[in-house]
């Protein structure tokens, strides 16, 4: 069950009567044209600045669609997605690994095959 907290308001609840009893404090509606014009001049500065995050946002996206992701880099994923990008590298380094091994393997046994079996170089009693 989940630990409930003081003023929690969720739809279909109702406030205490402590709470409804307080009566709500407004800023009252007469501005003066001095305060009027600061309040317009800081809602523009606000929307340019939303405005430039949105932009930001929004090339940032489109970046991340264009450049692809380098490989062993976690694309700001987390601590967690850079460790598992790293453990990647290790594991593709061992398999490329054991795959130059087990070829070198196949190679030195077909060159075998060929001097002992075509060849006839060497012999075998």
């Amino acid at each position: 069950m989940a630990k409930r907290t003081r003023g929690s308001n969720r739809p279909g609840q109702r406030q205490s009567a402590r709470l409804q009893s307080q009566p709500a404090s407004r800023p009252s509606s007469n501005l003066s044209r001095d305060e009027e014009a600061r309040a317009a001049e800081l809602e523009s500065q606000i929307v340019s600045r939303e405005r430039a995050a949105d932009t930001e946002r929004a090339r940032a996206r489109d970046r991340a669609k264009i450049e692809p992701a380098r490989p062993g880099r976690a694309g700001g994923q987390g601590l967690l997605a850079a460790r598992a990008a790293q453990e990647y590298d290790y594991l593709r380094r061992d398999i490329r690994r054991i795959v130059m091994v087990g070829g070198m393997i196949a190679v030195i046994l077909a060159v075998l095959y060929v001097l002992v079996d075509i060849g006839h170089i060497f012999t075998i009693s």
